[in-house]
């Protein structure tokens, strides 16, 4: 059985790949590289192209017998996306539609797509259920609502049928340090913390600490890399058994907050990281954790790297000795 994962030489595709690979499934890794790296493809083939290429997209899928997709490919800076909309409909909008189209085209009816907390906009309630209001903040979180949207409408009208699955904060790296997290630019906390304790930038920037938090700071769900990865595997299986439509949340429903981050690096580098405190980021809010229960009861899914200090662990062994390779 071929898996089309589109956006395989990401951060969490790469992961995904790898766990496709182990479960005895032949992986496909469709990628632009525009964020990508070459590098991370080290299971399954791969081809380079873009989403708007639909005509390449079904030759893809039907010459490697292709029977279900896994959707990875986005832009996700939340930043650039309140300056450039355009790049993340264009991208993120369209892009998804035209893979839509193209799974019609050749016969593919599975699909797991790579949604994210960013639907849920300034939460009322934390943890964040999956019947949340979804009224997005950001042209980011917007456009992966969008894409949820076209995928309850073409499950109504083709029968195709999918598994929205919610992201809180992706961190940590696979622990074999095979593969990890490399982004430019780099904007994830964990990693950032990481570069500081490592003498390879300055300082961490701590971003507002007069939250009505604990310790002020603002608390995320980091959930570990290879988790996430598995869960699409868990809703993949769902998805071939006949479920038609799942929209889940993943995440640990633990909160951490900057400053436990900021230790947790420190325990595991065996020195303290170097910080400056600055004002609040626009749009920040003081908490995002998730209410993962229902991925429990609909998949039998649960996090086996829940400890941020194991997270943490993993993404220093990626960056000391796996990153490139």
């Amino acid at each position: 059985m071929s898996i089309l994962i589109v956006g395989g030489a990401g951060y969490i595709g790469s992961q995904t790949a790898k766990l496709v690979a182990a479960a005895g499934l032949q992986p496909v890794v469709f990628d632009n590289l525009v964020y990508g790296h070459e590098w991370a493809v080290k299971w399954g083939p791969f081809v380079r192209g873009d989403l708007a290429d639909r005509a390449l997209l079904v030759d893809v899928m039907k010459r490697h017998q292709v029977e279900a997709v896994i959707h990875f490919a986005a832009y996700a800076y939340v930043g650039e996306s309140v300056t450039n909309p355009r790049k993340y409909f264009d991208n993120n909008v369209a892009g998804s539609l035209s893979l839509l189209n193209a799974m019609l085209d050749a016969g593919v009816r599975d699909v797991v797509f790579s949604s994210t907390c960013a639907t849920y906009g300034e939460p009322r309630e934390v943890p964040i259920p999956e019947d949340h209001p979804q009224q997005p903040v950001n042209p980011y979180g917007e456009s992966k609502l969008a894409v949820e949207k076209m995928l309850h409408w073409y499950s109504q009208a083709y029968d195709l049928r999918y598994a929205a699955l919610r992201y809180f904060n992706a961190a940590g790296a696979d622990p074999d340090a095979e593969i990890g997290e490399d982004h430019d630019p780099e904007t994830h906390l964990i990693p950032l913390a990481i570069d500081a304790a490592r003498g390879a930038r300055e300082a961490l920037e701590i971003y507002g600490t007069d939250y009505p938090t604990p310790d002020g700071t603002a608390i995320r769900d980091y959930i570990h890399v290879v988790d996430l990865a598995e869960a699409h595997l868990l809703a993949l299986d769902r998805l071939r058994a006949g479920d038609r439509a799942l929209r889940l949340n993943l995440g640990t429903g633990r909160g951490q907050s900057v400053r436990a981050v900021v230790d947790a690096v420190g325990r595991v580098a065996g020195r303290p990281v170097p910080f400056r405190e600055v004002g609040r980021r626009a749009g920040d809010p003081p908490a995002l954790v998730a209410d993962a229960r229902r991925a429990a009861q609909a998949l039998g899914w649960k996090p086996r790297f829940a400890d941020l200090d194991v997270i943490v662990e993993h993404a220093w062994r990626w960056r000391e000795r796996g990153q490139r390779g």
